[in-house]
C-alpha cells in the first residue's frame, strides 16, 4: 500500500464557494476505482505553517499509481484545483512495500506524467510554493 499525502493552503483570494469546489473535485479525484482510501479535509498541524487543508489516498501498489495519476478524474479535477493553491506540500508519502528503490519508481512515474502532460506540468509551476518532501 502507498499512502500519498498532500498538505495545501488557499490562495487569499478564493472564494468559500471555490474552497467548497476544490475541495469536491479532490474528493471525485479520492473517490477512483484505484484509491482504496482516502481522506480530504482540515489540515491539524501548526497554523502558522500556511497549510490548512489536507489529501490522502491510500494506493495499492504502483501500478494502482499509475491509474490514478493518468485517471480521467483526477486529470480532469487538477484544473479546477490547483489555481487557487497557494502552498502545496507533497508528502512525505509513506508504503508498507519495503522495495528501497520504490521512492525511485514513484518518482519516474510523475516524470513520466510530466513528459506525457507539459500543460499539467505548467499548471502546477503556478502554485507559489510548493514542496516536495
Amino acid at each position: 500500500m502507498i499512502v500519498h499525502q498532500l498538505r495545501f493552503g488557499f490562495r487569499d483570494e478564493t472564494t468559500e464557494a471555490q474552497r467548497a469546489g476544490v475541495l469536491a473535485a479532490m474528493r471525485r479525484t479520492a473517490s477512483v476505482d484505484s484509491v482504496s482510501f482516502s481522506a480530504v479535509g482540515q489540515h491539524l498541524g501548526d497554523p502558522a505553517a500556511g497549510y490548512t487543508h489536507g489529501f490522502c489516498v491510500g494506493i495499492e501498489d504502483l501500478a494502482a499509481l499509475e491509474r490514478y495519476m493518468h485517471d480521467p478524474v483526477h486529470l480532469a479535477g487538477d484544473p479546477e484545483i490547483i489555481p487557487h493553491l497557494a502552498r502545496l506540500a507533497i508528502g512525505p508519502d509513506l508504503a508498507d512495500d519495503m522495495d528501497p528503490e520504490l521512492g525511485a519508481k514513484i518518482l519516474a512515474l510523475n516524470d513520466r506524467k510530466l513528459a506525457k502532460f507539459p500543460e499539467w506540468a505548467r499548471l502546477m509551476e503556478t502554485i507559489p510554493d510548493v514542496r516536495i518532501w
